[in-house]
Parts: structure tokens; sequence; C-alpha cells
């Protein structure tokens, strides 16, 4: 390989490495290395590596470390994406389209319980969601930090506003450079479901409390004159606690779906398939760092039959086909394992996922209560 640079990276790893043996291809440099502890020299050779367009990696042939290291291919510069503008638009495009879609529910259930003026509701709708959202990116960007690690700001996703949809799709960050491990990968991966989960509990919270509750008699005829259906997208324990938690839902008695409550499942919701170890969902990334690549692509597959068990088909086929694009993301250094306090975070991460999946009623019965959505 030659590059004006290429003797600057030979000398930089001579530096920071005990090298017994250095091989020069012709699109790589290849480095064998006898230190047993290089898990930190080699996160600040990756970070030098990457300010000056070089990618290297660890790999173990024979018993034997070794660092290969490569340029930087061209990258294709996407005009759309790149520009400071999009996240702006995108952003400014969901925050309308998810306060359309709160003006509408609450005029909705304003016909059937006074919850408040349909633009302040909205208003409320609209924090309590992309507070959910938001905070979900803003936990990965804080990690990312945290390791150095430069990202993109958040690309928030338009949904359809209208028609009793999803007002967005969830919002997503870009890494500029490779994750240089395994620690650096688990930890920008549960950063951003943990924080959106807290929002998403609070969001719960005031949602259950101010939830209005409505006679098993008068909603059985709203049923019958179809002004009231029956919520059946699965619910969420954690939503089924905060409910229980004030009291409501007793026998005699349906709990009406407000904006709110339907803000707390989408956060429910989103952090449950966030979790799932799953192609390059959060949870496929702790996943993948924690039982590597083979058990992960098993993962990801039985992921896919847990969402069409609980009727989200859908969303399996949409993992199923975006996972053919690449299953998962591969860091630098796969070779040092992370930590032990990780490994046991990843068996607390599966409980949140089952707490945040949304049951359908034939799998929790005879303990479901029901809800309703006007």
């Amino acid at each position: 390989m030659s590059d004006p640079n290429t003797e600057e990276v030979i000398s930089l790893v001579n530096s920071m490495f005990s090298v017994s043996n250095f091989t020069r291809e012709q699109y790589s440099l290849e480095f064998k290395i006898d230190d047993l502890d290089f898990k930190t020299k080699f996160e600040e050779l990756a970070r030098k590596l990457n300010d000056i367009n070089y990618v290297g990696k660890i790999e173990r042939m024979n018993n034997e470390n070794y660092i290969i290291i490569q340029k930087f291919p061209p990258r294709k510069k996407r005009r759309i994406l790149s520009s400071s503008w999009t996240p702006r638009i995108l952003f400014v495009v969901v925050i309308a389209f998810v306060w359309i879609d709160g003006y509408f529910r609450t005029i909705g259930t304003n016909t059937i319980s006074e919850i408040g003026n349909p633009e302040e509701m909205a208003i409320i709708y609209t924090l309590s969601l992309l507070g959910i959202l938001g905070i979900h990116e803003l936990g990965h960007m804080i990690a990312a930090r945290i390791h150095r690690l430069k990202t993109t700001w958040p690309y928030f996703i338009p949904g359809i506003p209208v028609g009793g949809f999803l007002p967005t799709f969830g919002a997503l960050i870009i890494p500029k450079a490779p994750m240089i491990n395994r620690k650096i990968l688990f930890d920008v991966a549960i950063a951003g479901p943990i924080a959106g989960l807290i929002i998403a509990i609070i969001v719960a919270l005031f949602g259950a409390y101010t939830a209005p509750i409505i006679e098993l008699d008068l909603a059985q005829e709203l049923y019958e004159e179809n002004n009231l259906q029956k919520f059946t997208f699965g619910e969420p324990l954690f939503l089924k606690g905060a409910l229980e938690l004030f009291g409501k839902g007793g026998p005699d008695t349906e709990i009406l779906l407000t904006p709110v409550l339907w803000a707390a499942w989408i956060g429910f919701f989103i952090t449950f398939l966030n979790l799932m170890p799953a192609w390059q969902l959060d949870g496929g990334h702790m996943a993948r760092t924690i039982l590597g690549a083979k058990l992960h692509s098993y993962c990801t597959y039985g992921s896919l039959i847990l969402l069409t068990i609980i009727g989200y088909e859908f969303a399996a086929i949409m993992i199923y086909f975006l996972s053919r694009r690449g299953l998962s993301a591969t860091p630098l250094d796969d070779i040092t394992p992370v930590s032990k306090n990780r490994k046991i975070a990843y068996l607390g991460i599966i409980g949140l996922a089952i707490l945040c999946m949304p049951i359908p009623e034939n799998i929790c019965m005879p303990f479901t209560r029901s809800s309703c959505l006007f």
C-alpha cells in the first residue's frame, strides 16, 4: 500500500505496540503484535487513524494477534443526508405530524369524555411522544460523546398523522466512524432505550392518572354505535402497572385511551422493538457484543418469530428485509470481550423488553383488562 501517510502510520503503530512482524500488502499494512493487553491502546490508535482517513482492525490468526490497517475508501457524499438542514426539517415535519395526530385524537376522545382543549392536549401529546424519542436519541449521543465517537444529529422519521396510524416511525443517529470495540458498541446501544424508557414510564404514569374511566354499560352502548373500539394492539406490563397503580381498570369500568396514554404505548412499543436481539436494533447490537455473530443471527430469526406470534407480522417482515442488507455491526476490535457487569446488565435488558412487550389479550387472559380506543 502506497500513500503519503503510510510511513506515519507505520511509525505510529510501532510507537504504541510491540510489533514482532510487519507486512506491507497491496491494499493494507499488517502488524503482528505481542501485546496481550491491547484494548486501551487500540482504542487510541483507532481514533488517531480515523483522523487521517485510515481504519484499523484487530484479527486473531493462528493464535496470534494482528493489526490490519487500510485506507478509508472514498466516501460518497449524499447531498440530502449530509446537509445540516435535513435533520432540522425532518424534526419540524415530525412535530407538525405529531401535533396533528394529537389534535384529532383529542377531538375524538372529547366526544366520549372531555379531556381538554384539542390544541393544548396536542401540545402535551407532542411533548410526551417526542420527549420519549428525543431523550432516547440523546442517550445514544451522550454515550457516544463519552467514548469520543462522533455521530450525526438525530433524523426523525415522519409517519402518517391521520387515520389512526403512527405519526412518526422513530428516529436514528448515524455514527461517523466504525465502532472500535464491543464495549463501546454495547454502551452506545444500551444508553438510548434506557433513557427513553425512563421518560416513557413518566408519561405512562401521567397518562394513567389523567385517563378517564367510563361505566361498562355506557361502553357497551358506544361499542354498539361504533363510537368506541376495543384496543387490540396489546398492552405492555409497564402500562398495566401504571393503570393499576391509580386503581383503574376495575371489572365494571373501561379506560379511555387518551393521547397521552397512546404516547406512552408508542414509547413502550418502540423501546420493545429496540431491545429485541435482532438485526442492528439497539438490542441486536447488545446481543452481538455478548453472544457473538452466530448466536446473534439466531436471535434475529427468533425475534421475527416472536413478533409474528404477538401479531406484528409487518414489523417482522421489515426487520427481515433490512437484515438482509447487513445483519450486524462488526467492531474493529471483535476479540476483547465485554465486562461481567455488562453481561449482567444485558440480563436486565431482557427483562425490560418483556415488560415493554405489547401482550395480546389471548396470551394474558384471564388477567387482562380491556382498554378502549376511540
